[in-house]
């Protein structure tokens, strides 16, 4: 067997795939942070500034906001979502037909846009008309500014994305807990241990390689979330809901500084390049090593 032969063949199989990825993954990444290092506002030529740039992110207090308001939303959003999918998870995973309908209820808000999601929640939390603040004041609970108040916006916010999202981690959660062996619950009850013990040592080691991936995807998710914090606030109030991919696209689109918001992609690039390298060893390195 002509070995050579077949390894050609399937570069050539291959070449295709490579050819679309040079092109328009790793072409386009190489170019943003060549522009991350120059002074480019659109018009003309861009002008080499080297470091510059990520020297001005230091001290850039609006830059500054925006992280401190994205690390706020990861921080409530991300347990939220992985919590609760997997409770909701736990509960329909059954073959029941109320199951059945709990889970198509739950995943359907997913289809929706992002933008769908923001204008609907923009909507229910209206001060004035809002499906929310209408049935309060029928408890006899003064109307909240959901959106408007510096204390309730981000929350507010966190809210609908867990509506919108939950429906995906309880799904790739469901199909983790269906991968496990009935064989092995009976073996944990015959050794004597009850639900909280099946859960404990069956149902949580074996479903590590799921809620891994989870947690990355929720992470990155939530590092990016854009399109309903500018739908529903546009960054506001007083910049309390502004997040770092909103931050990009205003220095970006709005103020035409094209290197300073490559620069600003690119430290967002590297926290999630690190966060995912730190969850990579605690799940797997440090779970072999135990």
């Amino acid at each position: 067997m002509n070995k050579n032969k077949y390894g050609g063949t399937a570069f050539l199989f291959l070449l295709p795939f490579l050819v679309a990825f040079i092109l328009f993954r790793l072409g386009p990444v190489i170019g943003g942070f060549m522009i991350s290092l120059t002074e480019w506002n659109i018009v003309g030529a861009p002008k080499f500034i080297g470091i510059a740039n990520y020297t001005r992110l230091m001290h850039d207090p609006a830059f500054w906001t925006a992280m401190v308001n994205t690390l706020y939303f990861v921080g409530m959003s991300v347990p939220l979502l992985v919590g609760l999918g997997l409770g909701l998870a736990l509960l329909y995973n059954q073959p029941a037909k109320s199951a059945v309908f709990g889970r198509v209820a739950t995943f359907a808000p997913y289809v929706m846009m992002p933008t769908v999601v923001g204008l609907l929640w923009k909507w229910i939390y209206d001060t004035r008309f809002g499906l929310l603040n209408y049935y309060l004041v029928k408890l006899h609970i003064p109307a909240i500014p959901w959106l408007t108040d510096v204390n309730m916006a981000m929350p507010a916010v966190v809210i609908a994305t867990l509506w919108w999202n939950v429906g995906y981690t309880m799904v790739i959660f469901l199909a983790g807990l269906q991968d496990i062996p009935e064989e092995l619950y009976e073996a944990a009850r015959i050794d004597g241990a009850g639900r909280w013990g099946c859960f404990r040592h069956v149902t949580l080691p074996l479903l590590k390689p799921t809620t891994f991936f989870i947690i990355v995807i929720t992470l990155i998710n939530s590092f990016q979330v854009f399109d309903q914090v500018f739908v529903m606030t546009n960054g506001g109030p007083l910049s309390r809901t502004i997040t770092l991919v909103q931050y990009l696209y205003k220095v970006g689109f709005q103020d035409y500084q094209l290197g300073y918001a490559s620069a600003v992609a690119y430290i967002l690039f590297l926290m999630l390049m690190i966060l995912a390298m730190v969850q990579l060893k605690y799940f797997f390195v440090k779970g072999e090593a135990k």
